[in-house]
């Protein structure tokens, strides 16, 4: 039987106390949507703090079939927690003994405040107004949150990919709120390689007769650039073995065609379904400001260093235990990136165990097979 769960929501800020962004954007009061799994203990010393991917959610595990707030984004493929397959009993992050924490970004469309909200000295959507997001402000929020809960000092932050990025920003702004650290698949600053894959990403959503420099709510949205944008990261986050094994199962629709071009083969079939698919339970606004976000990611100037030294300075200083993964198949974020972090860590004397995981299954593995990482994180847990 699946374990039904709900959304639960924060309110941080009013019109009187707006809340302030990194970049100097304000906003009259948010709403963070956030899901919580296991019982917080008596000591409030048992919580894990979970970052999710770019097109994730804060439906991290259970089974939830209704989110009102989120509309028709909310689709069939995400009543299921994406990584179910993590936590819950006898998990990884096992429930029985943890009380495990997930918000939805800032900027995001599925019940947190975002560029789809209205809003208020407008009532209508945000659209391009709504202000840009940093990873610094993803950490800020989240720190509210747990005062609201009532959590001093987290037992665990784990973050896979972007959440990665995040959980490294929060751990080390935040150093004596955390006492383990898990990065999977994540890295230290986003590389001229992703930032140019990102780059092509944007331009396709910008690029799209129906975006309107982000103020399309009332009308058409950006759906083919939003698609392109997505099948343009999807080789990236999957292997392209599993991709082709993948296309062999497609078959060809009737309507795959374009303007003038039709769909030729099964891998261009499968491209498009992926497009196809992510545009009905994603806003092409909110994936604007989560890569840009990534795009110009520094965990030195996130975390408002000097120099990686200073940073990590921070982890020695609150005596935190580190544990990166690295995936070898992974073309997103390359083993070559957790080895920089690992360096880092090292170079700073912060206690760090590096797990290359070996998989066929590209970056998404953190996602598939939880067997290859769950030893390792148990073992972190209860040390």
């Amino acid at each position: 039987m699946r374990a039904a769960t709900h959304t639960r929501f924060f309110q941080l800020g009013s019109p009187a106390a707006p809340v302030r962004l990194r970049d100097g954007g304000l906003l009259p009061g948010i709403t963070v949507a956030y899901e919580t799994w296991g019982e917080l203990d008596a000591a409030c010393s048992n919580a894990i703090l979970v970052f999710h991917a770019l097109s994730g959610s804060h439906h991290a595990a259970g089974f939830n079939p209704a989110l009102p707030e989120v509309g028709d984004f909310w689709q069939p493929e995400l009543h299921e927690g994406w990584w179910d397959v993590m936590i819950g009993p006898r998990k990884a992050l096992d429930t029985r003994k943890y009380f495990v924490i997930c918000a939805n970004y800032l900027g995001g469309c599925y019940g947190s405040s975002g560029p789809a909200s209205l809003d208020p000295a407008t009532a209508k959507p945000w659209g391009a107004a709504f202000p840009a997001v940093t990873a610094a402000d993803q950490a800020e929020i989240v720190s509210h949150l747990l005062d609201h809960l009532g959590i001093t000092q987290l037992n665990a932050v784990i973050g896979p990919s972007v959440g990665g990025l995040v959980g490294l920003t929060f751990a080390t702004r935040f150093p004596h709120r955390v006492r383990n650290v898990i990065s999977i698949a994540a890295g230290y600053k986003t590389t001229v390689l992703n930032r140019l894959i990102l780059f092509e990403q944007i331009l396709a959503i910008e690029n799209d007769p129906h975006f309107n420099g982000g103020n399309y709510y009332d009308g058409a949205a950006p759906l083919y650039g939003l698609a392109l944008a997505r099948m343009i990261s999807h080789k990236t986050f999957v292997h392209l073995d599993a991709i082709e094994t993948r296309a062999r199962q497609e078959v060809i629709q009737p309507d795959d065609v374009l303007a003038w071009y039709r769909v030729r083969d099964q891998f261009q079939s499968y491209m498009l379904h992926q497009g196809k698919k992510f545009v009905r339970r994603f806003d092409a606004n909110t994936y604007l400001r989560i890569i840009d976000m990534w795009s110009r990611y520094d965990a030195t100037v996130e975390g408002d260093a000097e120099c990686p030294a200073a940073l990590f300075e921070r982890s020695k200083q609150a005596d935190q235990h580190w544990l990166v993964f690295s995936i070898d198949s992974d073309f997103c974020f390359y083993p070559e990136e957790q080895s920089e972090l690992v360096k880092h860590l090292k170079d700073a004397s912060v206690d760090v165990m590096h797990i290359t995981v070996h998989s066929d299954k590209g970056h998404d593995s953190f996602l598939l097979e939880p067997d290859l990482y769950t030893p390792h994180v148990a073992w972190l847990l209860n040390r």
